[in-house]
């Protein structure tokens, strides 16, 4: 039987994997890919509002891989940033806060030169989180480093 990480030890960590050419199969075994804290330690179990659960997405940009992912019970977005695919990914704050319906899954695209978040709620159906709509909010600032400054765009539809 399966159960999460006791508060004091580290959280889940996501799985990574490069596939092959055609996409259909794995080119090498799935690794971990730990997140870590500011200080540099990985982010533990207890830390329900930064530490990885599900839903991860992943892009490049300039040289730096940005990851997001959802924390699970406290339904954050978070984002991370690390130097390679694999790991390590430093932790650096909330990308989207909770939506009606709770659930977090996202992902992030350019689409004509602009970024945008898209992910779903559950306002159009009153709060049933079984019927979930799409939503897609423009992220305002792509060129500073973090990659966006998620706070500017936050309360923008």
């Amino acid at each position: 039987m399966w159960h999460e990480p006791a508060d004091n030890e580290p959280a889940l960590s996501l799985k990574v994997v490069k596939l092959t050419d055609d996409m259909l199969e794995f080119a090498e075994e799935p690794k971990n890919a730990v997140i870590l804290d500011e200080n540099g330690e990985p982010l533990k179990a207890g830390d329900h509002d930064r530490r990885y659960f599900e839903g991860q997405w992943m892009l490049r940009y300039k040289g730096k891989y940005y990851l997001s992912y959802s924390t699970g019970n406290t339904h954050f977005l978070c984002y991370a940033i690390g130097d390679n695919p694999y790991e390590p990914f430093t932790c650096k704050g909330v990308i989207l806060t909770p939506v009606v319906g709770w659930t977090t899954h996202h992902s992030i695209c350019e689409v004509k030169g602009k970024w945008y978040l898209f992910y779903h709620t559950s306002v159009p159906s009153g709060g049933k989180t079984w019927l979930r709509s799409i939503k897609i909010r423009e992220l305002f600032t792509i060129t500073m480093e973090p990659l966006f400054t998620w706070t500017e765009w936050s309360s923008k539809v």
